[in-house]
């Protein structure tokens, strides 16, 4: 396994809470089950859950629907704080230069996981459905390889 840490807490986080970040909370959820605890943010909470995104988790049983999209400043707000959290995951360049910066003082792995924004691509219902899935697909691989001591863990 070599000296990958096993965090008990992830963030994941990119622009809008919306899409990406939502996505992998989702995901992450439905594959380690209780055995990490999982949230998302965004640099800005401007937008709702994104539709094309709850779609497309649903094709693999994973539900967003009920997402409610936060920020950063939110989530200190509710006393959310991010130091509590053992790994933070940004899947957009914005959110992680937001973690870098607000994790200035705590000892905290920021990862960046480069993956696709789907939003603006496609004309169509079926070529916008087809870049989400390619999102959801890139994210619930990297998920799979950087959680894989605790797929299947948490359940029951």
């Amino acid at each position: 396994m070599g000296d990958v840490q096993i965090p008990s807490s992830v963030l994941f986080c990119c622009d809008h809470n919306a899409v990406r970040s939502p996505m992998a909370e989702g995901i992450t959820k439905a594959l380690c089950g209780q055995a990490i605890y999982v949230q998302s943010a965004g640099v800005r909470n401007d937008l709702e859950i994104d539709g094309f995104a709850i779609a497309v988790c649903e094709e693999i049983g994973v539900e967003i629907a009920r997402h409610r999209s936060r920020s950063f400043e939110e989530m200190q707000a509710w006393g959310d704080d991010l130091s509590g959290y053992d790994l933070i995951v940004a899947l957009s360049p914005a959110s992680q230069r937001m973690a870098l910066e607000l994790t200035r003082y705590a000892h905290l792995e920021v990862e960046y996981w480069p993956v696709l924004d789907p939003t603006g691509l496609g004309e169509t219902r079926e070529a916008k459905l087809a870049a989400y899935r390619q999102t959801r697909d890139q994210i619930r691989e990297r998920v799979r390889t950087r959680f894989a001591a605790l797929i299947g863990a948490g359940k029951g």
